[in-house]
């Protein structure tokens, strides 16, 4: 197999070269150039032809979000962004990039090995098998809200899990659910500190409160709790006839921690029949086996379907083992929410 190419686009010289350095120890990556700003940047895809970019948002003459939301009708190409801690990270997302990581507080070559091998690495292999097409019609498709037959039954759960490509694929979902939809619980693995900005993002947008999960609260109708990335794990449980959360630490599942099993499982357990599970787009199988497992204890499943998943990982692996009951587009996915809770 061919080395990946990557572009690597950041303004600060010393870090450019250390990621070059790093980026350019594993066999599967080959770094064909650098740029400073958008514009070297386009002249380097034009004459190099990456697979993949690796981009900061943060740059001079044209910041990283203008220069996506530029380039992804002419040069639709994988991008994964460099981001410090900040919430313009999902302008970037929402302009067509991959997928994300927060950028280190370098203070010694070590932590940036470390950086560079654990999370930048696996985002640049995920991204550059990524349906790039499928991420512009999933930012595109939900242009208006529809209305769906108002959720008449209580203490009923939706639980969501997703990955890669997810932060937009869950907006997508959630902007269509009205306050009468039941609590919601969900994992999107994230970088610790974004998912507070996220939950942020989507309780302006969505007419559903949403907030990031903290241990004893309550899952209420018209509400969503958020995991918090990091190192802890997101669990459904009933305490007295009503549901809430335990957000504690573990270690990571499937390689994720918070971990979209480890939240089915405890679906499965505490709500059973009473819940319904959705997959979303995502790489590896991270939720694959919790949503069985909610499927076995009489849960209504709905998974992403190929066309419109930026990596059709998550969902296959869950289809594939029978424990998706309806496959859907990601703009039918609320309308079966609603269907099927109103089977319930």
């Amino acid at each position: 197999m061919l080395p990946i190419k990557v572009l690597v686009v950041d303004d600060s010289i010393v870090f450019r070269e250390l990621l070059v350095q790093n980026l350019g120890r594993d066999p599967a990556i080959r770094v064909v150039g650098t740029a400073k700003d958008p514009f070297e940047a386009r002249d380097a895809i034009l004459a190099l032809k990456p697979d993949v970019m690796t981009l900061d948002i943060e740059l001079p003459r044209m910041n990283g979000i203008e220069f996506l939301r530029k380039l992804m009708p002419q040069y639709p190409l994988p991008v994964v962004v460099i981001s410090s801690l900040s919430d313009k990270v999902f302008d970037a997302m929402n302009a067509g990039a991959v997928d994300f990581v927060a950028k280190p507080a370098v203070s010694s070559r070590s932590q940036l090995e470390d950086f560079v091998r654990n999370e930048l690495l696996v985002k640049i292999k995920i991204a550059a098998g990524a349906k790039i097409g499928n991420i512009k019609r999933a930012v595109n498709m939900n242009q208006g809200r529809q209305e769906y037959m108002s959720v008449k039954r209580g203490n009923l759960i939706v639980a969501i899990g997703a990955s890669t490509g997810g932060t937009e694929a869950t907006s997508t979902v959630v902007r269509e659910y009205g306050t009468d939809i039941p609590g919601i619980v969900c994992v999107q693995h994230m970088p610790p500190g974004f998912t507070q900005m996220y939950a942020k993002r989507l309780n302006d947008e969505c007419r559903i409160q949403v907030k990031e999960a903290e241990t004893g609260d309550r899952v209420l109708p018209g509400h969503m709790l958020i995991a918090p990335g990091g190192d802890r794990h997101m669990r459904l449980v009933k305490v007295g006839g009503n549901y809430q959360v335990e957000v504690k630490p573990g270690p990571r599942v499937n390689g994720h921690c918070p971990s979209v099993d480890v939240l089915f499982d405890s679906v499965a357990k505490a709500a059973g029949a009473d819940a319904v599970g959705i997959i979303l787009t995502g790489m590896g199988g991270d939720g694959a086996k919790g949503l069985l497992a909610m499927r076995k204890a009489g849960a209504r499943t709905i998974g992403q379907d190929e066309s419109t998943c930026v990596v059709y990982g998550m969902p296959k692996v869950a289809y594939d083992l029978g424990a998706v009951e309806y496959q859907e587009k990601l703009t039918d996915i609320a309308g079966r929410t609603y269907a099927v809770l109103n089977k319930m």
